[in-house]
């Protein structure tokens, strides 16, 4: 066993690591203004003064697990107009796509502990163009391009920094930090560097609702030239910095005379570091002590050469702390590799395994301590003025159980500083892999009574959680409990112990979901937007005034793939306790009822199958019971795929009365029996088949999916058909016409935001669910049942085969092809460099067209599960 899986075992190991996120401002929980407008209410421009409740950011921040106590890197080029502590982006309204970060910085490493970990922050030598990024982005419209820091020319004659940060522990409480600096222009240039150290503030809004004492600690200057960190609750630390900096401290409170125009605040407020170095203000503490303290090192960077800084956060007060340093960073880089060997497949190419070691890497340093207390954060501070009185009306006012604070797995802690339930479960699969107790304890947080509303609903996002996301936490929980047990077949009661808990805990939002998403009574199901944004001809959050509802092939679906999977859940418990057989008993009934509503056929309105086109579609349920069936193919058309689960002949020899029920079901409602897989028909060994589909079914969809005309893309399965390029589809309905046309890349609309598009994307979670489906299909089917692929071609493939193939288009996402290209970093000619083609972004999703990344361009969360294709690859082609 290698040391890093040793030590997963230790919770101390945990205790610090990378949980600072890359932005606070703008977010909910800093917004206290009366319209909810939390963009404008903090700003980039406000963060550098304004002191946070809820949470801390900076760059390549570390902390310990309550966020009590944080280290960052600053940097200054001389040059730019603020000292860069935090990464810049714009804002929603100001990005013509949306929010967007405006850097470039790749996470390298990580391991699971946070033992060792290293990444990359490309910094610019000539002055940042904050301005220019703004008012080009401003500029534009929905139908340009985004304007990126690449375009503006800044980086072209490499006039630029890498900023390598890297962490390693010597113990669980003894951190190191090492700053490597490489000038990449053909001149020397200058650069300040600040690491920073300082305390969230939680002395002043008087609470301690997460557990962290009220009261204010200190930092102080020792006589030996150290920072001591005293009257914590986190103890004693002491931070050691390697050479003679300059020691420069002020307050992490707000800058009262620069946000508000008063003067009674702190002499010496948290942008004092700021102004002093930039400007030489008299803003820091001379005696040496405050809350905020940074090393101010002044260094000139020759052409082609490198800098080092070494520091040291530890509790024992080390005499000679930089003597083992080297020896510690170079044990802990070995010990990765070790680790990473353990789960990375032997047959894949160096480049896939970069590529999936840097995905693990975005995923681990994408953990952030969350804090969010909705009953406090709607009556305001304490200490400070109310907020204004509409606030208890406005966001996430039903909310008020809602109290987190935990280390979360987060989508991308820059666009997406926040969870969401659905990202949520995905980043649990693939932490899964490298981390499973993490996983299990991710997934399980998020049912637990502080999460979970009363009425059993899981929280969708702190934008509003009262959306719904698609309920795929069940999923996750038997997914992550089948490669654990893959891993290690001896794991046990620990693994029974999870899916008992995960289970009760999901049967309560299992019910809510039958009790709030399906209006009708008739198990079709509703549900809004589901997490696919615009992909609806019309909003599908819609309410509309005279009870007209919108009923979902997607909702219906991922609802007989909950009922599956807590059927597949309550089968393994029942292997150990009767008691689940019923229980399972009851998700087979459900499931049943659903797809019998869902693919019913001829003299009914209520099935979303159509016949004629051999396809599902969303139909509008009108109030006066007419039915308008919404005929455009996407994605919703193709989910009843993911609704699918094999049973094997041991599993239902367990489970005799399961059996009985089965059978009584084919016997007593054959009418529901033949709208479904026949699951009584034995497929490859003895396996048995619930499905959604039958073979006739599940054939036509699939002439969809693999269709390079229609959903079939070079790099994955598009989110809506192209056909709809030049012949986009419209609806009509009381005069007015709605369109949808194929969009491969940025949204083209304001829907939603407008920052994400699933109108022709590629999308790494959709992909994955239709990827095991297929495989699932092939584990009944067997080599006999072959499809045409692509379609055209002529060509008969295996289900398998077809999983391997969309498996390889979207690992080919980052992977280098022929011409030495990854097609995710799209065209611009610096993606050749040295310096830039081996370091890896994972984009919220993809062009449908080229692959090029879109979105959120550190969404590692769920474009991380490409770690687990690259290993699915090597299992498929056994």
């Amino acid at each position: 066993m290698s040391i890093e899986k040793q030590r997963l075992d230790d919770p101390a190991w945990r205790q610090w690591g990378p949980y600072v996120s890359d932005r606070q401002w703008g977010t909910v929980r800093e917004d206290y203004s009366a319209n909810g407008d939390a963009w404008n209410y903090t700003t980039h421009d406000m963060a550098r003064s304004y002191t946070y409740r809820w949470g801390e950011e900076g760059i390549a921040g570390f902390c310990d697990d309550k966020q009590q106590l944080c280290l960052a890197l600053a940097l200054w080029n001389g040059q730019d107009p603020i000292l860069k502590e935090r990464y810049f982006g714009l804002s929603n309204s100001e990005g013509n796509h949306g929010e967007d970060v405006k850097e470039l910085y790749y996470y390298i490493d990580n391991i699971p502990t946070h033992s060792y970990q290293r990444m990359l922050y490309k910094y610019p030598q000539a002055a940042y163009p904050y301005e220019w990024l703004i008012q080009e982005n401003r500029r534009r419209t929905r139908q340009d391009p985004e304007f990126e820091l690449l375009n503006t020319g800044i980086f072209d004659d490499d006039r630029y920094f890498d900023v390598f940060v890297e962490y390693a522990k010597a113990g669980p409480q003894d951190v190191l930090m090492r700053v490597t600096v490489h000038n990449r222009g053909p001149e020397a240039a200058d650069l300040h560097l600040l690491p920073t150290l300082w305390f969230r503030n939680t002395w002043a809004h008087g609470d301690d609702t997460d557990g962290v004492p009220n009261y204010k600690p200190m930092l102080v200057l020792s006589p030996e030239g150290n920072v001591s960190v005293e009257d914590s609750a986190l103890g004693y630390y002491v931070l050691h910095a390697d050479g003679q900096p300059e020691w420069l401290f002020c307050d992490n409170e707000p800058n009262v005379a620069r946000l508000y125009n008063t003067h009674t605040g702190s002499r010496y407020p948290k942008d004092g570091i700021n102004d002093h170095v930039l400007h030489g203000a008299n803003t820091v503490n001379p005696h040496h002590t405050g809350t905020k303290a940074a090393a101010h090192y002044k260094l000139t960077v020759e052409a082609g050469q490198s800098v080092t800084l070494r520091l040291r956060l530890e509790s024992v007060s080390l005499p000679n702390p930089f003597v083992d340093f080297d020896a510690i960073f170079s044990k802990r880089q070995v010990e990765a590799d070790e680790f990473y060997a353990t789960v990375q497949a032997e047959q894949a190419t160096d480049d896939e395994k970069r590529v999936q070691r840097q995905a693990f890497a975005g995923m681990l340093w994408s953990k952030q301590y969350y804090y969010y207390d909705v009953s406090r954060w709607l009556a305001g501070s304490p200490a400070s003025p109310p907020p204004p009185p509409e606030r208890r009306n406005g966001r996430n006012r039903t909310w008020l159980q809602l109290i987190n604070a935990d280390v979360i797995s987060m989508p991308d802690t820059w666009e997406y500083p926040w969870y969401a339930a659905w990202d949520w479960a995905f980043h649990c699969v693939t932490l899964s892999l490298i981390d499973p107790g993490f996983a299990k304890q991710q997934l399980m947080i998020l049912t637990n009574e502080w999460y979970m509303h009363p009425n059993g609903q899981l929280p969708a996002y702190e934008w509003n959680f009262s959306d719904v996301n698609p309920p795929v936490q069940a999923w996750a929980a038997w997914r992550i409990f089948h490669l654990e047990l893959e891993r290690n077949p001896f794991a046990g009661e620990e693994d029974l112990t999870f899916l008992r808990g995960i289970f009760h805990k999901l049967m309560i939002n299992f019910t809510w979901w039958v009790n709030r998403k399906d209006a009708s009574g008739n198990n079709i199901f509703e549900g809004g937007f589901l997490g696919l944004d615009n992909i609806g001809v019309f909003d599908r959050n819609t309410v509309f005034p005279d009870g007209s509802h919108l009923e979902q092939a997607d909702g219906t679906s991922w609802m007989a793939m909950y009922a599956l999977n807590m059927m597949r859940i309550a089968l393994e418990l029942a292997r150990h306790d009767a008691v689940y057989d019923e229980m399972a008993t009851k998700f087979f009934d459900h499931f049943l009822y659903i797809a019998g509503a869902i693919t019913k056929i001829g003299g009914t309105d209520t099935g979303l199958w159509d016949e004629d086109d051999a396809f599902f579609y969303d139909q509008l349920r009108m109030s006066d019971g007419t039915i308008h069936r919404l005929r455009v193919k996407t994605l919703v058309g193709l989910i009843p795929l993911y609704a699918v689960e094999i049973l094997d002949g041991e599993l239902l020899k367990a489970n005799p009365s399961f059996v009985e029920r089965m059978d009584w079901f084919q016997s007593h409602r054959p009418d529901l029996y033949n709208q479904v897989s026949r699951y009584t028909e034995k497929g490859m060994n003895q396996k048995r088949l619930l499905s959604l589909l039958r073979g006739f079914r599940l054939k036509a969809l699939l002439s969809n999916v693999l269709d390079e005309n229609e959903f079939l893309s070079p790099h994955g399965v598009r989110a809506v058909s192209q056909v709809y390029r030049e012949r986009p589809y419209q609806f009509t309905l009381d005069n007015a016409t709605f369109t949808l046309t194929y969009t491969p890349a940025e949204s083209t609309t304001d829907m939603f935001g407008g920052n994400s598009n699933w109108r022709g994307p590629v999308w790494m979670p959709t992909n994955y669910l239709m990827i095991e489906s297929i495989e699932r299909f092939y584990d009944y089917f067997g080599d006999e049942f072959t499809v045409e692929y692509p379609i055209g071609s002529g060509q008969q493939i295996t289900l398998k085969a077809v999983a391997l193939e969309l498996t390889n288009r979207l690992i080919g996402l980052f992977t280098k092809d022929s011409a030495g290209n990854r097609p995710a970093f799209g065209q611009h000619p610096k993606h050749k460099d040295p310096h830039f083609r081996d370091y890896v972004l994972f984009y919220e999703y993809f062009d449908g067209d080229n692959g090029r990344g879109v979105g959120a361009s550190h969404q590692t969360g769920w474009t991380g599960l490409v770690a687990e294709l690259i290993n699915r690859k090597y299992r498929l082609l056994t």
